[in-house]
């Protein structure tokens, strides 16, 4: 099963100062873990940047992958605009271009782009293999981070009605 991955919006303005995701460190060190392991099964990694007019405007310093990232020349870089990697962007004819049948899907805002872009996927038929511990948020103001990690987790592991499934997987745990 041809399988692609999707590093969603870890950027600078995601990962620093008084609002950045919790385990920002942590978080990107299994980010890498997968991305070397689909370099080297030769699966495309395709790297998500959100931008908006704030502290994502294109270009700006928080637009930036955040420091500590693995990326390469050979990375396919995706500008998006919305929550969903797939909404007004150019994805779905990368992967139908490459032939890609499998999502291993990774990154930073969990109940808003990571959440977004799985249920596309699956909407879509794309079977997903979510990074359990390659994900991550901010705290809100009902619960802590950690607490809506393990909610979408098991959130997204549950949805059966697209007829393809999400897979939690800790990224030591995932294969390209």
């Amino acid at each position: 099963m041809p399988t692609a991955l999707l590093i969603i919006d870890v950027q600078h303005a995601l990962c620093t100062g008084q609002d950045a995701v919790a385990d920002a460190a942590a978080t990107i060190a299994n980010i890498n873990l997968l991305s070397q392991r689909a370099r080297a099964a030769r699966a495309p990694v395709i790297v998500v940047q959100h931008e908006d007019a704030g502290e994502l405007a294109h270009g700006s310093a928080g637009w930036q992958l955040a420091a500590g990232l693995d990326v390469t020349e050979q990375d396919v870089p995706l500008r998006k605009r919305g929550s969903d990697a797939f909404h007004q962007t150019d994805l779905q004819s990368m992967l139908k271009m490459r032939h890609i049948s499998h999502l291993v899907i990774c990154g930073m805002q969990t109940q808003f782009c990571v959440e977004s872009t799985v249920r596309r996927a699956l909407a879509l038929g794309y079977p997903v293999t979510l990074a359990g511990d390659g994900h991550t948020t901010t705290d809100n103001d009902v619960l802590p981070a950690d607490r809506i990690v393990a909610h979408h987790n098991a959130t997204l592991s549950n949805l059966g009605a697209y007829g393809v499934r999400t897979t939690v997987r800790a990224a030591r745990d995932i294969e390209f």
